[in-house]
This record gives C-alpha cells, sequence and structure tokens, in this order.
C-alpha cells in the first residue's frame, strides 16, 4: 500500500450507501478507515486498503478515540464522509422522547462530533474534504419522520456554515442528499409503496447505492477544487 496515498474516514460503513462509499474510496486508490456502531462492521470487507472500528459517532469519546488511531495509522486525514444514520418513524403525536433523542444524536450530533473531531487536523493541513450525507427527507419533509427529517435538515444548515468557517484553508465542505436508495432501510417499503415512490420519479426507476458513491468520490477528491457549502440532490430528479 502507497504510504502516501490520500486517507479518508467513512461512518456507517457496514452496509448500504456507507459501504458502496467505502468501496469506492479504495478503489480510486485511498486508504479508508471505516466505522460503524454493530461489531459486524469489524469483518464486512476484505480489502487491505479498508481498516475497520467499532464506534458510536454519536460518543464524542469514541469519535476522538477513532481520530487519533487513524492519524497514528496514516499520518493525515484526508476526507470524511458522515453517512452514518438511523430511523425511528412514527407521528410526532406517538413518537417518545427516545426516538427523537437518538435520532437527532446519531443523524445530527454524530456528523457534528466526526467534524469537530477532525477539522484541526485538515486545517492543519491546509486541505481536506468533508460530505455529510443528508437526504431529500431533510430537503422536502415527510410525514412520520419528523426526527428524521430535523436531523437532516439540521445536517444542511451545519455544512453551510462549516463551509464559510474553512473555506480559507482549502477545506470543502458539501451534502450530498440521496432520494430514494435502493438499500435494507428502505427495503422495509411494501411493493405498493415503492411503486407509488417510482411513479414520483422522473427517471423511473430507484438510485442505486453506487449512484451516491460516485457523487461523493468526485467531492471528495482532487478533482474538485471549487465546489463548497452545497447540497447536492441524488434523486433521480423526485424533488423537481
Amino acid at each position: 500500500m502507497n504510504e502516501f496515498a490520500r486517507a479518508a474516514i467513512v461512518t456507517g460503513a457496514s452496509r448500504g450507501i456507507g459501504r458502496a462509499i467505502a468501496l469506492r474510496l479504495a478503489e480510486a486508490g485511498m486508504r479508508v478507515a471505516v466505522c460503524a456502531r454493530s461489531a459486524a462492521i469489524m469483518s464486512a470487507f476484505d480489502d487491505p486498503r479498508i481498516m475497520p472500528f467499532q464506534a458510536d459517532v454519536g460518543d464524542a469519546g469514541q469519535v476522538e478515540a477513532l481520530v487519533n488511531r487513524v492519524l497514528e495509522r496514516y499520518g493525515r486525514i484526508d476526507a470524511v464522509v458522515n453517512n452514518a444514520g438511523i430511523t425511528r418513524d412514527g407521528l410526532l403525536m406517538r413518537m417518545n422522547d427516545v426516538d427523537w433523542e437518538q435520532v437527532l444524536k446519531v443523524n445530527l450530533t454524530g456528523t457534528f462530533n466526526v467534524c469537530r473531531a477532525v477539522i484541526r487536523q485538515m486545517l492543519k493541513q491546509r486541505s481536506g474534504r468533508i460530505v455529510n450525507i443528508t437526504s431529500i427527507v431533510g430537503v422536502a419533509g415527510n410525514a412520520g419522520q419528523t426526527n428524521y427529517a430535523a436531523a437532516k435538515a439540521g445536517i444542511i444548515g451545519f455544512t453551510k456554515s462549516l463551509a464559510k468557517e474553512v473555506a480559507s484553508r482549502q477545506v470543502l465542505v458539501n451534502a450530498v442528499a440521496p432520494g430514494y436508495i435502493d438499500t435494507e432501510m428502505t427495503q422495509v417499503l411494501n411493493s405498493q409503496q415503492k411503486e407509488a415512490i417510482v411513479n414520483m420519479i422522473p427517471l423511473g426507476r430507484v438510485g442505486r447505492v453506487e449512484d451516491v458513491a460516485e457523487l461523493v468520490n468526485f467531492l471528495v477528491s482532487d478533482a474538485n477544487q471549487y465546489i463548497t457549502g452545497q447540497v447536492i440532490h441524488v434523486d433521480g430528479g423526485l424533488a423537481i
């Protein structure tokens, strides 16, 4: 492995979009540290370019330990992809405190914890790329997901603010908002629900995890020199 290769951290990488992003970055030649709360992350990859860690991004101490270990191993952090997220759906009048707080903690506070832990290193390097995975739900809202929508909308405001803070040091910060992507998280929908969603998508199909991974790969690459503070939809035109 090239010791001078660029290094990345991808959170929530044990499956779905996060896993696809980690594999794509490794394919592009990056050294990739991946993490998830589940112990399954330790056996989720069979690739010497990918180093797994079990960590809860909602816990600031665990995030600090993760970042320190990545720096010890790689000496630098060039890119971070905040993908870790959970859902606890339900109508607001029936939503309990735990379901609200857990979704905010993992999705929004987790993004904050990771960015805070890595930003000093990126400023020191005078380079870096951060991509925060939000959702079309954070843009348009969705009934039964007030907690998830609030967290994902919060990520958008967080992304734009951080982009302004660190632009002078050539650290670029963007958000990617997937629409309906075929993952384990969306496979819980029944066939009628899926058909209704597809009928609203101008491209006439659901998204693939690779559709998101390709965009993220570009945003964290050296090819991206002038895009920051943006929210880019990967939704087949759903939000049009």
